[in-house]
């Protein structure tokens, strides 16, 4: 399969599934965001098996078949491909874009939100649109490198006899980038926890959890970014994968306990009296207030790990840095929102309106120029 083709193949996943990961994934030049999508395909494989509707060992058993898929995108290190290095420098903030300021228009690229993921985002008066997969436009903010790139990319095919397009475009990062390809054993291992119904006792317990799906994917972002300290930057994308991951549990709290799950460690559920039972309705049946306070008591503990993670920015290149800022930014948001309103949450899943999560990419790309 050519490769060129197994890309743009992940690129529309992300399109049409990627929500809150495509606003930063946006931000990133060419060769970086190819990859990444790629990494984001078959991580948005792995958890719709989980999330699927089939029998419970029938899940299990596609879980293995991906485990096993793994080693065809590893590939030949002796053989890397050639590729000129990313450019550094931030999109400029003209030629469609403003400055990200109170009140000012949203930066070219990025698409409307997960209401309507084909819509594109209006760039403000007399501006053009610019779908997801369409590329940033050479010539404003592309290094020649990026374009040096695209040559031995256009030219490579996948391994004889490969013809899944996730795993095509997978082995083809794999060689241009040091990514960790184990972290997805990692992943796997979290859904499969999904799968059997696991619940967790302590903070330790989610802990855990929370690394083997959130963490892994930041690993493997890493890979993507480059960073010079590996050993200060690798705890610190785990910390921030940690954080989005604790996000997305109280942002999904009512979600997962009408699928039957629940993530919120047991002893904090008794520390505050509360159970997550729910009536016909679908309604929690504990008291508000006590509710509240949970919740409350685990925002909080995701800001810290937050603390921790945004420790990471200053470890990467600035497009890498504005990349992850954008991401992290809207979960921040999103948790700021349930922090001031647990009830909202408690109600409804939770969403930030395309604009919101516009504005915010929006910042941290003004930050990469500075």
């Amino acid at each position: 399969m050519d490769i060129s083709d197994a890309y743009q193949h992940c690129e529309q996943v992300v399109r049409k599934k990627a929500r809150n990961f495509s606003y930063g994934l946006r931000l990133l030049p060419p060769p970086k965001r190819r990859a990444l999508s790629a990494v984001y395909a078959l991580a948005r494989r792995i958890d719709d098996i989980a999330d699927g509707d089939e029998p419970v060992e029938q899940r299990l058993d596609r879980l293995a078949t991906a485990r096993a898929a793994l080693d065809a995108a590893r590939p030949d290190l002796a053989e890397p491909v050639p590729y000129g290095s990313d450019s550094e420098e931030p999109v400029p903030l003209g030629h469609g874009a403003a400055t990200a300021g109170s009140g000012d228009p949203v930066p070219v690229a990025l698409s409307a939100a997960r209401s309507d993921p084909d819509a594109p985002m209006p760039l403000g008066p007399g501006a053009a649109t610019a779908e997801l997969e369409d590329p940033v436009p050479l010539g404003h903010g592309m290094a020649a490198a990026d374009l040096e790139d695209l040559v031995p990319f256009a030219l490579s095919t996948g391994p004889p006899g490969l013809e899944d397009p996730v795993l095509v475009a997978l082995y083809d990062a794999a060689r241009r980038y040091p990514l960790p390809l184990s972290a997805f054993e990692e992943l796997i291992d979290g859904c499969v926890a999904d799968v059997r119904g696991t619940t967790y006792r302590q903070f330790d317990e989610l802990l855990s959890y929370c690394r083997s799906v959130a963490g892994s994917i930041g690993r493997l972002s890493l890979g993507v970014f480059g960073t010079e300290d590996a050993d200060e930057a690798v705890p610190l994308a785990d910390a921030l994968g940690v954080a989005l991951q604790i996000t997305n549990i109280l942002r999904d709290v009512r979600e997962d306990r009408l699928a039957g799950r629940i993530y919120l460690p047991s002893e904090d559920l008794e520390r505050f009296g509360c159970t997550l039972d729910i009536d016909s309705s679908g309604r929690f049946t504990d008291p508000p207030d006590r509710l509240v306070e949970l919740m409350r008591f685990e925002a909080d503990r995701a800001h810290g790990w937050f603390r921790d993670g945004m420790r990471l920015l200053p470890t990467l290149d600035g497009r890498s840095a504005a990349c992850t800022a954008a991401m992290a930014g809207i979960y921040r948001c999103l948790l700021d929102r349930i922090m001031s309103d647990p009830t909202e949450a408690l109600a409804a899943r939770l969403s930030l309106p395309p604009w919101r999560k516009a504005m915010v990419a929006a910042r941290a790309l003004a930050g990469a120029g500075r």
